[in-house]
């Protein structure tokens, strides 16, 4: 899964000295966007960049989408501040996730996604909590001195039929240091330059592999990649994503340039006795592919005796198609093994109805099964992740809302009693 910052949109092609920056809320997935040529990748705040010459039409197109503009800056004086700062979720190609200023490294702290940061960043995730995880790996390799993977694989993991392209790609990593555990993403530095003549700069992609590696032997790190494509809403033309265009179309011995690892919010609870809820959307799947593979797969079980899963696990997975459901077999595998220990529900929103007739969205699963989920939410042995479309978390709110307001419980507020004990984690873009 692809960590998200800026969103170029309209904007690939500028022209003109002059250009903006605007601010936009309100694009998400619903029934009218779901049906558009080109996705509507975020929820939360979009950034655009807009030439002076196509204000109108961008603001007329932001309109339709069902868009709201909340601010709009001269570009120029924010790639000032870049030169000082810089950002994973969550696939869109100025998708600044984490940035370098001056061929430097990024610092540890300017890595951490922000909510609506102004320059761009649009993952949502909340703060690690200081007294947690003080062991896990972080930012082993900078910006200006990234490892140097090589691709061992590269397999589609759409079926035919289905929509898109997205890729499961396995790196070597045996030649370095770099180490990573569960939750955690990497940076992948695209060969080439941008428009402005400058080194590209990283993305934050989710690790959809153990801390061992899909071949349980350390030497490998996975993700799972979703290509960019979408429709220039004026000109026609077809826009490619930067990066995941180069992972995607990677083969087995190209070199690639990775950073990191970061991120301490989606990690796993120690207590092999947990119980995870797991509600993710199109390759938000990454995470929560390694959690489920660290609990149940054969191999991983035995490589980690001090850790043998015997909690509960459930996955509601948001696809549009079932061409679409990544990973599909191996899901479902694990689910007729462990059917005491492991749940998967699909909403498939192109084939299956919700109760009104609408398209079945993960929101919509969730309202289905909420008084099941508040009742786990409750055990302080829950953990519950959210990775995907922002799109999803207002409706899985209002689904989680009416269930607790039947124990008389304020559903806002317990949340945030969730997120201080560190039993909610979100990764949305």
């Amino acid at each position: 899964m692809y960590i998200k910052g800026a969103v170029e949109g309209a904007a690939n092609t500028e022209s003109g000295s002059r250009v903006y920056l605007y601010e936009v809320v309100g694009l998400r997935q619903s029934e009218e966007t779901d049906q558009t040529n080109y996705p509507i990748r975020n929820s939360g705040s979009v950034f655009i960049r807009v030439p002076y010459n196509r204000m109108n039409q961008e603001t007329r197109r932001i309109i339709r989408l069902g868009g709201k503009i909340v601010s709009i800056q001269p570009l120029n004086a924010l790639e000032h501040l870049n030169g000082n700062t810089s950002t994973a979720n969550a696939n869109t190609e100025t998708e600044t996730a984490s940035s370098q200023a001056n061929g430097k490294a990024t610092p540890v702290a300017e890595q951490q996604p922000k909510k609506k940061d102004k320059q761009g960043n649009t993952m949502t995730q909340a703060k690690p909590k200081k007294e947690s995880h003080a062991d896990v790996p972080v930012n082993i390799y900078r910006p200006n001195a990234p490892f140097i993977g090589k691709c061992i694989s590269n397999d589609a993991l759409v079926a035919e039929g289905g929509i898109g392209i997205v890729q499961h790609l396995k790196f070597d990593i045996s030649a370095g240091d770099l180490r990573y555990i569960e939750g955690q993403s990497i940076g992948i530095i695209p060969p080439g330059v941008d428009k402005n003549g400058k080194p590209e700069k990283i993305r934050l992609y989710s690790i959809a592999s153990t801390r061992h590696g899909d071949d349980v032997d350390d030497k490998t790190v996975s993700l799972c990649v979703r290509q960019l494509e979408y429709k220039h809403p004026e000109s026609g033309e077809t826009v490619y994503g930067v990066c995941s265009t180069h992972l995607c179309f990677l083969k087995p011995g190209d070199d690639v340039k990775i950073t990191g690892p970061v991120g301490k919010e989606m990690l796993l609870p120690k207590d092999p006795e947990a119980k995870v809820i797991m509600m993710g959307t199109g390759t938000g799947i990454a995470p929560m592919r390694a959690y489920l593979w660290r609990m149940f797969k054969d191999n991983e079980r035995a490589a980690n005796p001090e850790y043998e899963f015997k909690g509960f696990a459930w996955l509601i997975f948001g696809v549009p198609t079932t061409p679409n459901i990544l990973y599909k077999e191996e899901l479902e595998e694990l689910q007729q093994k462990y059917p005491d220990n492991f749940r998967l529900t699909y909403a498939i929103s192109r084939e299956q109805k919700n109760p009104e007739g609408g398209r079945m969205y993960i929101q919509d699963r969730v309202a289905e099964h909420a008084d099941e989920l508040w009742n786990l939410i409750k055990d302080e042995k829950t953990h519950t992740y959210i990775c995907g479309l922002r799109g999803m978390e207002d409706g899985i709110d209002a689904a989680l809302s009416a269930a607790a307001q039947k124990d008389g419980v304020t559903w806002s507020s317990y949340q945030k009693d969730l997120k201080k004990a560190g039993r909610w984690h979100v990764e949305t873009y």
